[in-house]
């Protein structure tokens, strides 16, 4: 096995002895075009595709919380050349059905987290507070009277806001949207309170003054938003609510390719022009071993799923 460009590794497929992987293109596939993962899963195929000396296709299989795209990897064969690139949807969505299709840890080889995002806790400058305990102190006063935004149910706003009232022990009332561009409108005509929203949307009504900023949601500083406290270091410590994006193959894939693929897209993450296209769309780049995304994963699961559960999250 070499993992550097040309010739790759030899294919363990049956009637495959002697022909090097990869020897045709391999099909991606992501969320609905333009969409986050997509957009990564197009900027890493154009890094890696000359050391592959095959190309990336990407086959966009958007909406149904993310069930068509799974199923589809899920079912091929376990032979490098179908990939699945999608975010937390792909785990934390089954938490919020009655029956699942697939099953993450069974029917997938992690390859690699490819990136993060973040949510940023913004309020209304008619609330008149500028911190994460004068929120608390405040919900606190007023059970029931503060509302937030959410771009659909299980959405990354959405868990956000739940685990926020959790930890907090304020009851804050959910108002449900259709999308984010409706939530900041709201906001910024003052009809809703606060949301989780999304960095790069969210960032010029906070510069302009139309909103404003009182955390992020990692649990450490992020260089999507510099200069910006999390709410774990403001006013509740252990607070964590990121969405993460991951590479997948089928499971039972051969482990030389997945770590052959692993190599070429960590490499593909470090390179400066990488970091920086990734950081513009609100996705900090990330590249970890099979293993740590599968932890990490597992992790979401326990995390978040008795958030889900506690909340009574149910998928619409």
């Amino acid at each position: 096995m070499m993992l550097g460009g040309g010739l790759i590794i030899t294919s363990v497929s049956a009637g495959e002895n002697s022909t090097a992987y990869p020897f045709k293109p391999l099909r991606v596939v992501a969320s609905s075009a333009g969409g986050s993962a997509d957009s990564v899963a197009r900027l890493l195929g154009l890094k890696i595709a000359a050391n592959l000396g095959q190309p990336l296709v990407i086959d966009n299989r958007g909406g149904s919380g993310g069930i068509v795209a799974a199923e589809i990897v899920a079912k091929a064969p376990p032979d490098g050349y179908s990939l699945l690139i999608y975010g937390s949807t792909l785990w934390i969505g089954p938490l919020m059905r009655d029956k699942s299709t697939y099953d993450v840890a069974r029917d997938f080889a992690p390859v690699t987290m490819t990136g993060s995002s973040i949510s940023v806790l913004v309020v209304s400058p008619a609330l008149s507070v500028k911190t994460v305990p004068q929120l608390i102190a405040l919900a606190k006063a007023k059970p029931g009277t503060l509302n937030y935004g959410a771009a659909g149910t299980g959405s990354t706003g959405h868990l956000a806001a739940e685990l926020f009232k959790a930890m907090a022990g304020v009851n804050i009332v959910r108002i449900n949207y259709k999308g984010n561009a409706p939530v900041l409108t709201d906001m910024i005509a003052g009809q809703i309170q606060l949301t989780f929203g999304i960095g790069p949307a969210v960032e010029p009504h906070v510069r302009s003054g139309r909103l404003t900023a009182l955390a992020i949601t990692s649990a450490q500083p992020s260089p999507l938003l510099p200069g910006v406290p999390t709410i774990a270091s403001t006013g509740l410590p252990g607070y964590e609510a990121v969405s993460y994006q991951g590479l997948f193959a089928p499971a039972k894939t051969p482990v030389a390719i997945i770590e052959m693929l692993n190599h070429e897209i960590v490499r593909a993450l470090k390179l400066q022009d990488v970091k920086e296209r990734m950081l513009s769309m609100g996705v900090e780049p990330v590249g970890s071993t099979p293993q740590q995304l599968a932890a990490t994963i597992a992790s979401e699961i326990s995390r978040m799923g008795k958030v889900i559960k506690d909340a009574g999250i149910r998928e619409q």
